[in-house]
């Protein structure tokens, strides 16, 4: 081999190890990184499944002592579902319970279920219209008005209605019979429900074909 190759492989050789002497720490730190993150993200996978394992186990007692018809002993375990991070299992936990308590008679244990209920987006409407039917029929309109403020939707738009029309305000319960009928579709079955609403409040049913 000629002296000038072997320079040219000790000069590489030197610029390599240069550059580790510089680079080197963050190399090793860029592993390091990398080592902790996949450990970190396998440690999160098996606490969620651990954690998802438990709230299910805790549902299952739920709805165990529901079958039971031991609605008591199911709200004990409910409070303990709520007490950890149950996600999706309270909330259906919590309906589930909420229908069995009416239809045991025991309306107050049901409307605070509902009001516990830690729910978002789609099924906070759900929610808040089931707790609003339970308000109305227990004689609390005035409470279920306030459970849907805002609400648009042809459901909260109708269960609204029916408080007013509770209330004895007729012509606000047609205004937003009128309101729900708007947006609701032609073939949906509470469309017709609606148009009998209207229709004993003295509404007039529209032409679907036409604007409201």
């Amino acid at each position: 081999m000629a002296i000038d190759d072997l320079l040219d492989e000790h000069e590489q050789g030197e610029r390599v190890r240069s550059w580790l002497r510089k680079n080197g720490a963050g190399l090793v730190g860029g592993i390091g990184l990398g080592l902790v993150l996949i450990l970190g993200w396998q440690w999160w996978q098996k606490h969620t499944n651990t954690e998802l394992a438990g709230a299910n186990a805790r549902y299952e007692a739920v709805v165990k002592s529901i079958q039971a018809n031991q609605l008591d002993q199911a709200a004990k375990d409910m409070a303990v579902l709520d007490s950890s991070d149950a996600g999706v299992y309270g909330e259906l936990a919590a309906l589930r319970l909420a229908k069995a308590q009416v239809e045991a008679g025991k309306n107050d244990d049901a409307i605070k279920t509902l009001r516990n209920v830690p729910a978002e987006g789609e099924l906070k409407l759900i929610v808040d219209q089931r707790l609003a039917r339970l308000l109305i029929a227990t004689g609390k309109p005035d409470e279920a008005i306030k459970q849907l403020a805002g609400a648009q939707d042809s459901a909260s738009l109708e269960v609204h209605a029916d408080a007013l029309l509770v209330q004895g305000k007729r012509d606000q319960a047609r205004d937003l019979y009128t309101k729900a009928l708007a947006t609701v579709d032609v073939a949906s079955p509470q469309r017709r429900l609606l148009e009998t609403k209207l229709m004993d409040v003295g509404g007039k049913v529209p032409d679907p074909a036409e604007p409201i």
